[in-house]
């Protein structure tokens, strides 16, 4: 049984933070484990968080399920593995493991995406390889990018969670596990895949490229939903693929098909497994969480690059995923200030269905540390970081943090931050050009066009008419923002590039003199108007029917919801040019 999940696109309502269960085994041949999803863990734990709550004991037999062995501990700095170079510090860094996760996501530099209109970045390896971001979801990105540094490193560490039958779950170093036992079907790591890593210990990075081992049963495996192709990496190459290419320990390739496909966003947010984080401790490697409803899409974005500016103040650049999968899209640090400043980001205000945002979990969090504390592996923090942390449920503190924000991130002047937000209505655009259906973009479009008129009237003199006469397009029309939950459109995350070309096809049929657009949603419980167009110019195979492709309680609906909008017409837009 596989989980279905999402996240939205680069700027707005995000990642899918309820995990359904169905599916069968997808084309790449993953087996049937047994594994009773979905899991999650909803509610706060309190003024304590996890402090001190155990997980699996230490001293347990686990060389059956045993991914990788946790020789080393995230404290240690004057240990003769510790005192090693690595990948981004020098020998003798007197850094703890922790310390150098930060360096490493920091180090690894930016580069176009792969086939993409985005920078994303690249993946070094202790082996000295380098390869282009993998193509994931948001959450997916920020657990590869924790695990592999594990892995590599020998570090403990594992999430946890719940299935559906109330069992407590934990992924991590010494595989599926529950408190005494291998949980379910899951497989048995240590015994059924090979770790080639102290077969090439003392080799250099030469010998080690010349005599790379590969998993062809790795290679051929994939992450659900079949959206994770890297060709970059090999012709029809999936996430196994990817795995086999950075790891001598190819049990956590197998680990990572598992453990990516079960855990999401709200896994992310839940206190076992991060804490909430005050605002002036952010730093490289935090996990941004977006949640804007408690069931549903939501958004997950990792700290990408974090520098110290004069007066105590910062600048920060985000990455992300997104659902369908993508190379993480790294966003500028004007962009990524609309993130952290986002009410929807644990802070004041409201959703549509009347939750606070403040108690959905969404937030700036900070990766646990798993420690041997009292004989138990447990989820818990480094020590310097102890004053940094702030309760999940100390609701007042929290829903300050995005207010915060605001002073803490680097002001830039009004042109730079107007041209940054033309570029998130170009990056919202282009999505929609490749999946014409996402809510998430519109959305995302929409929330920048609305900074951009506070902006323009405050520092250009210019009024909203004004910025829609200047900068709107036909397809912002056609692609009106619709509510999302009320919009049976959100849920479909299939649509193509194909459609969106039938759709402005049929726009520009309307326009010998101008006519207002026809809004591509949901109407009389289709999409008859773009299909019978479709049909008419003889693309109709090029029209795919509607399909639940994430959780969708507005299934039923008849006709989706349009969201609030106040801009001009487009016949008055058009017509001031």
């Amino acid at each position: 049984m596989r989980v279905v999940r999402g996240c939205s696109i680069a700027l707005g309502l995000s990642f899918v933070l309820a995990l359904i269960g169905p599916a069968c085994s997808d084309a790449a041949g993953e087996e049937d484990y047994g594994i009773t999803g979905p899991f999650q863990d909803t509610e706060p734990l309190g003024k304590a968080d996890n402090a001190g709550i155990p997980g699996p004991l230490v001293n347990t037999n686990t060389s059956d399920t045993q991914v990788w062995s946790a020789r080393n501990q995230w404290e240690d700095r004057d240990t003769a593995a510790a005192k090693l170079a690595g990948m981004a510090w020098p020998a003798n860094s007197g850094l703890n493991w922790d310390e150098k996760y930060v360096a490493w996501v920091q180090s690894l530099a930016k580069v176009p995406g792969n086939d993409t209109y985005y920078d994303t970045f690249q993946v070094t390896t202790p082996w000295g390889k380098t390869v282009p971001a993998p193509k994931l979801e948001c959450s997916e990105n920020a657990m590869f990018l924790r695990i592999a540094f594990a892995s590599w490193y020998e570090l403990p560490f594992y999430m946890t969670a719940t299935d559906d039958k109330g069992v407590r779950v934990f992924f991590g170093h010494f595989g599926a596990r529950t408190a005494t036992k291998r949980y379910a079907g899951t497989p048995q790591y240590a015994l059924s895949y090979k770790d080639y890593t102290k077969d090439f210990a003392n080799k250099t990075p030469a010998e080690i490229a010349a005599k790379w081992p590969k998993d062809t049963k790795l290679r051929a495996r994939g992450l659900s939903g079949a959206d994770d192709v890297m060709d970059y990496i090999a012709a029809g190459a999936r996430a196994g693929a990817y795995f086999d290419e950075v790891f001598l320990n190819k049990r956590v390739g197998y680990y990572l098909l598992l453990m990516l496909d079960y855990f999401g966003s709200m896994n992310l947010a839940n206190s076992r497994n991060t804490y909430n984080l005050k605002p002036q401790a952010l730093r490289t490697g935090d996990v941004l969480v977006e949640r804007w409803q408690a069931n549903g899409i939501g958004h997950t974005l990792v700290a990408k690059s974090v520098i110290p500016l004069d007066g105590g103040r910062l600048q920060a650049e985000l990455v992300s995923g997104s659902m369908p999968r993508r190379q993480p899209k790294w966003d500028d640090a004007v962009q990524s200030k609309e993130y952290f400043t986002s009410e929807m980001m644990g802070g004041e205000g409201t959703s549509y269905e009347g939750d606070e945002y403040v108690k959905l979990g969404g937030g700036l969090k900070r990766w646990r540390v798993t420690k041997n504390v009292r004989g138990y592996w447990t989820n818990t923090w480094m020590a310097a970081d102890e004053s940094s942390w702030i309760s999940d449920t100390d609701w007042a503190r929290l829903k300050t943090r995005p207010a915060e924000f605001e002073s803490i991130l680097g002001e830039v002047p009004p042109e730079q931050q107007r041209d940054a937000l033309l570029r998130m209505i170009s990056d919202a655009r282009s999505h929609l050009k490749e999946y014409p259906a996402s809510c998430s973009a519109r959305e995302n479009r929409e929330k920048a066009f609305g900074d951009l008129y506070a902006l323009a009237q405050r520092a250009f003199g210019q009024s909203a008419s004004d910025v829609d006469t200047q900068y709107r397009v036909i397809d912002d029309y056609v692609f009106a923002p619709l509510v999302y939950t009320q919009s049976k459109t959100c849920c479909w995350n299939s649509s193509t590039a194909a459609m969106y070309q039938i759709i402005m096809d049929y726009e520009q049929t309307l326009q010998g003199t101008c006519h207002e657009p026809v809004v591509f949603k949901a109407a009389g419980g289709g999409y008859k108007t773009f299909s019978d167009y479709a049909a008419q110019t003889g693309r109709s195979l090029q029209w795919k029917p509607w399909t639940e492709d994430e959780p969708c309680a507005q299934r039923g609906v008849d006709t989706d919801l349009e969201a609030d909008h106040a801009w001009i017409p487009w016949c008055t837009a058009s017509a001031g040019r």
